[in-house]
């Protein structure tokens, strides 16, 4: 098999960071929300690529480290703030 034969891998699979509409699809959010929180640093730390923004998956403060941060065992659990 030949380079240019070879399966194109998935992009998704090989990005390291999240879009700002996919991760808001992903958590079920508007992206109004997600710039919101950008705002007031609230949510997962994100990087700036010229005018777009990136949420990296799986650095320190990243998408799955949030996700992680935020699971309670009980409803009288102190929230993440």
């Amino acid at each position: 098999m030949t380079h240019q034969n070879l399966p194109a891998p998935s992009a998704y699979a090989e990005r390291r960071f999240l879009s700002e509409l996919e991760l808001a699809n992903r958590w079920g959010l508007s992206p109004k929300t997600l710039q919101r929180w950008r705002g007031i640093g609230k949510g997962p730390v994100f990087a700036k690529f010229s005018k777009k923004v990136g949420y990296p998956l799986d650095s320190q403060g990243g998408v799955l480290d949030w996700e992680q941060r935020i699971l309670y065992r009980s409803t009288s659990e102190r929230a993440f703030a």
